[in-house]
């Protein structure tokens, strides 16, 4: 079964052995930290059929060899394996504690002028990112007082391509109300709205791994980082090793923003819980 050709792969049955299937999740595994495994079987298969076809492998067991030599596929695969399902506004109270609370705080030690650092990941396409500019734009006074710079990064070179360009359809916009997205958006086109230039221009993409130290740590420092609805996907070793790249990227003083399901306290001792009246978020001490 491990030397099924790639044309074969339609007919019934499960193409891929179940030690192929361990090795194409360790694969993934080692590069992201995400774990999947048997259970997942048909989630994985859809893609590494569709991959193996692509690249036209002659067989499964030559696409395991591939990924080992070809970053390029090795790429595309990961591509094919990250979850892309977000929209604009979403965990909405986080941006309203962000106006209220964090950014109040952090200005605090801040003069006009002063460069705020946000990093949103995995930013997907684009969504949550310019969510926070947008947001900052139509709630935040002092938004103009400070130079803040908004990156999104992703695992997902494919998705990032689509965030830089800032189509959009009707599910992404769902939560935006009409005037924000006349007033932010192209007309509509092809079912589309595109982001306009000004909102596009202010958001920086870049790809990253949290996993990978030397990778994240490119990105810089950070005032605030909101990395939602990702460690749930990781097994505890993945995830300790995520948690500690996030803590060595916030600078002195910074807030890391997490999914509603996840807690910083159930991962890591090195995070201050800070419950403000929006929304429950983790700081780096000040001498830290």
């Amino acid at each position: 079964m491990s030397e099924t050709a790639a044309g074969d792969f339609s007919s019934s049955g499960m193409p891929i052995s179940a030690r192929e299937l361990e090795d194409i999740c360790n694969f993934v595994y080692d590069r992201t930290g995400m774990l999947f495994g048997e259970q997942k079987r048909y989630y994985i298969e859809r893609r590494v059929i569709d991959r193996i076809t692509q690249s036209g492998s002659a067989s499964v067991r030559a696409y395991i060899s591939m990924l080992r030599t070809d970053s390029r596929e090795a790429e595309r695969l990961i591509n094919s394996f990250t979850i892309n399902e977000t929209y604009f506004y979403r965990e909405e109270h986080q941006l309203t504690c962000l106006g209220r609370s964090i950014l109040p705080d952090l200005i605090t030690s801040r003069g006009a002028g002063d460069k705020i650092r946000i990093l949103s990941m995995p930013c997907s396409s684009g969504e949550e990112p310019y969510s926070i500019a947008i947001w900052l734009l139509e709630n935040w006074p002092l938004v103009d007082a400070y130079n803040i710079e908004i990156i999104g990064s992703d695992i997902d070179t494919a998705i990032l391509r689509d965030a830089i360009e800032g189509y959009y359809g009707q599910r992404s916009l769902a939560r935006l109300s009409d005037d924000i997205v006349k007033r932010y958006f192209e007309p509509e086109q092809d079912m589309q709205r595109r982001l306009i230039g000004d909102l596009r221009e202010s958001v920086t993409f870049r790809s990253a791994n949290i996993i990978d130290r030397a990778s994240f740590s490119a990105l810089g420092k950070f005032d605030v980082i909101f990395c939602r609805n990702l460690l749930i996907y990781f097994d505890d070793a993945a995830r300790t090793t995520a948690v500690d790249n996030l803590y060595e990227a916030l600078s002195a003083g910074g807030y890391a923003c997490l999914g509603h399901t996840e807690s910083m306290a159930r991962m890591s001792q090195k995070f201050e819980t800070v419950r403000f009246a929006d929304a429950i978020v983790f700081r780096r001490a000040r001498g830290g």
